[in-house]
C-alpha cells in the first residue's frame, strides 16, 4: 500500500500518456485515437519482449489491453456513464478534478502495469520456484509431490489462522455462555433444547443483549434505534452463545473471532440510518426490494424466474433475521403474528404450480419455513408433494445454525417420508456464513437429515467478513466434513444500506480461482454468482455473462451484466449495468484489521 496511487504514480507506470497529449489541444475524440495507439503500441514492444513461456505474463498483457480499449470505447462510457478517457484528457492537461480518487488511479496504474508485463503478484500463495526442469518419469514426479506438499503446507498456515465451533476449547467457552443465558430466563438444559423454548424467548432488544453479551456503545444504539423505527430484528438464544461474550468487549469488532458471527445480525449505524431514511421517505420498505421480486411474481406467495423451478413463500418470517437479507424489507419483525399466509392464498399458489407443470422443483422458503409448527409445516409441504409433476422439493432455511434443535426425529422423519427414490428428491438448503457457526448440535442436526436420505447444502453470501485468504475454503472444506455440500457463493447484493459487507468481485474470483482450486472438488462444487435484479444468477466465472466496461471517479469497476438466458433463447429484456466497489478501500480494510495487503495483491488481474 505504498505506493503512489495519483496522476504522479501513473505517469511513472507510463511516461508515454503524458508525452501523447498536446496540452494545447481540445480534441477528445483525436485523444481517444492517441490512446487506442499507444495501447498498440505497448502490447506490441511487450509481446515482442516477453519469453513464450511466460504465459501468465502473456495472459495479463493481453486482458489488461482489452479491459483498457473497452474502457476507453465510446460505446462503454454511455453505459457506464463516466468517461474514463475525460478524465485522463483532463489530469494531463491539468485540469483539476477532484471526483477522482486514489482508487480510480490505483486501477489505471494496475491495467498499465498489466499490459506492461508487469509482476500480478502471483508469488502470494505460494513462493517456491515451480519453473521449468529437465526431470520426468519417477524423478519429475517426486519433484512434483514436494512441490504439491510446499502447497498444503501454505494453505494450512492460512486456514489456521481462523477458529471454528467445534474445536473443545470453544465448545466448553459456548457452553459456559449457555448457561449465563439460561441462568437469565430461569431456564433448564431441556427447556434449551427445545426449539420452540428458543422462538419464545427472542432477544429483540439492546438492554437485554447488552446482560447477554459484550456490545460496543455504537452496536448498542444501532440496536436500539432500529427497534424504536420498527426495523426487523431477532437473535436466538442459541445464536447469542455463539457470540464470544463480555471478555471481549473492549476489542474493536475486526479484532473480535466473532466477528463474522455478530455481522450477520447486529445492524451497522450506517445500515440504520440508510433504511431508516429510505422508510421516512417511501412510507415502507418497498424501495429496499433490490431483486425486484415483484417483477417475477405471478401470484402471490411465488416468485419465477428460471423455467422448472419457483419460489414458494407461506411464511413470510424468520426467528432471526440477516441484515444483509435479500426479503427483510418484507418481513415485518422476527416471528412475526401473523406470518403465515391465509389459507387460501396457499391453496392458490399450490395450484397455480400444479397448473405449471414446467416446474419440477419447489423451493419452500420465505421467510423460514422452518419457523413454522410441525402440523403447518408438514401440511404444507404436504400439498407440493401431492403434485405429480413435482419432483424435487427444496426447503430453504437458516435454522440449522440459528436454532438446530429444529431438526428434530419428528421433522426428519417426515422429510424423509416424502423421498420416492427415482421419482421425487428432498433436500435442505442452509445457510452458514463462518466456520465459527458450526458446533455440536449442527453436526447431529445434519447427520438427521442424512441418515434420512436427505442432502443438505449450503449457500454462502460472500461479505467483508468472511473473505479473507482462505477463510471460506476452510468453511467449505468444514462443511464437507459434517455433510453439507457447498452449492452457491453470492457476491454480496449492490443494496447501498449494506455497502459496509461488500467485497468486489475481484476478489470473489480471485478466491475461486486461487484458493478454491487447491481444495478437492468435492469441497469446491459451488457456483460463484451474481444476483441481477430481476433476472437472477449470473455465473460470474462466465465472461459470456458478465464483462467489465468502465470505472468510476472513486475507482469502483463498472460492470455489465446480461440475462442468464442470453445464447439460449431470444431476450427482451435488456443487460443490467452495476457498479462495484473499489478494490484500493477494499484492501485498505483489510490491512485495518491486521491482514498482509502483499497476501492480496493479484488481485487487480481478476476482472
Amino acid at each position: 500500500m505504498q505506493e503512489s496511487f495519483s496522476i504522479a504514480g501513473l505517469q511513472d507506470v507510463i511516461p508515454g500518456l503524458f508525452v501523447l497529449c498536446d496540452k494545447s489541444s481540445d480534441s477528445l475524440e483525436k485523444w481517444r485515437r492517441d490512446l487506442f495507439a499507444l495501447l498498440d503500441d505497448l502490447e506490441g514492444e511487450v509481446l515482442d519482449r516477453l519469453s513464450l513461456s511466460d504465459s501468465g505474463a502473456l495472459r495479463r498483457v493481453g486482458l489488461s489491453a482489452s479491459i483498457l480499449r473497452t474502457v476507453f470505447s465510446l460505446s462503454s462510457e454511455k453505459k457506464a456513464g463516466f468517461s474514463v478517457v475525460q478524465a485522463l484528457f483532463d489530469v494531463v492537461r491539468e485540469v483539476e478534478r477532484k471526483d477522482l480518487q486514489p482508487a480510480f488511479y490505483a486501477e489505471l496504474i494496475s491495467l498499465f502495469k498489466g499490459v506492461c508485463g508487469g509482476d500480478a503478484g502471483s508469488a502470494a500463495i505460494v513462493n517456491d520456484d515451480h519453473g521449468e526442469n529437465d526431470l520426468s518419469g519417477r524423478e519429475a514426479a517426486l519433484l512434483r509431490s514436494s512441490q504439491l506438499d510446499v502447497m498444503v503446507r501454505r494453505v494450512e498456515s492460512f486456514m489456521s489462522r481462523y477458529s471454528d465451533g467445534l474445536k473443545p476449547e470453544t465448545v466448553l467457552r459456548r457452553r459456559q455462555h449457555q448457561k449465563h443465558i439460561e441462568k437469565y430466563f430461569g431456564a433448564n438444559d431441556a427447556q434449551w433444547n427445545d426449539w420452540r423454548w428458543q422462538l419464545q424467548h427472542i432477544v429483540q432488544d439492546a438492554d437485554t443483549l447488552l446482560k447477554l453479551v459484550g456490545l460496543k456503545p455504537d452496536e448498542a444504539e444501532a440496536v436500539a434505534r432500529a427497534r424504536r423505527h420498527h426495523l426487523p430484528f431477532g437473535v436466538t438464544p442459541h445464536y447469542l452463545s455463539l457470540m464470544d461474550d463480555g471478555l471481549l468487549a473492549d476489542a474493536t469488532i475486526d479484532d473480535r473471532r466473532d466477528a463474522a458471527i455478530r455481522a450477520q445480525v447486529l445492524p451497522p449505524p450506517e445500515y440504520v440510518e440508510q433504511v431508516v431514511g429510505s422508510r421516512i421517505k417511501s412510507g415502507d420498505f418497498s424501495g429496499l426490494d433490490f431483486m425486484l421480486e415483484e417483477d417475477t411474481s405471478p401470484i402471490d406467495l411465488i416468485t419465477r424466474r428460471y423455467p422448472a423451478i419457483c419460489i414458494f413463500k407461506p411464511f413470510n418470517t424468520c426467528p432471526q433475521i440477516c441484515v444483509y437479507c435479500q426479503r427483510n424489507w418484507e418481513i415485518e419483525d422476527a416471528m412475526a403474528a401473523d406470518a403465515l399466509a391465509s389459507p387460501d392464498k396457499i391453496a392458490a399458489a399450490v395450484q397455480w404450480i400444479a397448473e405449471h407443470p414446467a416446474i419440477r422443483e419447489v423451493l419452500i422458503t420465505g421467510g423460514d419455513p422452518l419457523a413454522m409448527d410441525d402440523d403447518s409445516f408438514e401440511q404444507i409441504v404436504g400439498l407440493v408433494a401431492a403434485i405429480p409433476t413435482v419432483e424435487r422439493i427444496r426447503i430453504g432455511t437458516r435454522t440449522l445454525v440459528t436454532m438446530p434443535m429444529r431438526i428434530t426425529e419428528r421433522l426428519a422423519n417426515f422429510l424423509g417420508s416424502l423421498r420416492r427414490p427415482g421419482q421425487r428428491e428432498v433436500v435442505v438448503v442452509t445457510h452458514i456464513e463462518h466456520p465459527y457457526e458450526l458446533t455440536p448440535e449442527v453436526v447431529a442436526a445434519v447427520d438427521r437429515l442424512r441418515r434420512q436420505g436427505i442432502g443438505v447444502y449450503n449457500q454462502l453470501v460472500y461479505t467483508f467478513f468472511v473473505s479473507r485468504r482462505f477463510e471460506s475454503a476452510f468453511l467449505r472444506r468444514r462443511l464437507r466434513q459434517i455433510g453439507i455440500d457447498s452449492y452457491y457463493t453470492f457476491n454480496t447484493k449492490g443494496k447501498e444500506e449494506t455497502a459496509g459487507y461488500r467485497v468486489p468481485i475481484a476478489r470473489l474470483l480471485q478466491e475461486q480461482t486461487e484458493e478454491a482450486r487447491l481444495s478437492p472438488g468435492i469441497e469446491r462444487t459451488d457456483e460463484a454468482v451474481f444476483n441481477v435484479p430481476g433476472q437472477g444468477k449470473s455465473y460470474i466465472r462466465s465472461t459470456r455473462q458478465r464483462h467489465l466496461i468502465g470505472l468510476a471517479a472513486d475507482g469502483s469497476r463498472i460492470y455489465e451484466f446480461f440475462p442468464w438466458e442470453d445464447g439460449i433463447v431470444r431476450v427482451a429484456p435488456a443487460s443490467y449495468v452495476a457498479q462495484d466497489v473499489p478494490i484500493l478501500g477494499y484492501l485498505e480494510r483489510l490491512k485495518a484489521i491486521g491482514e498482509k495487503i502483499s497476501d492480496y495483491q493479484s488481485i487487480w488481474y481478476y476482472y
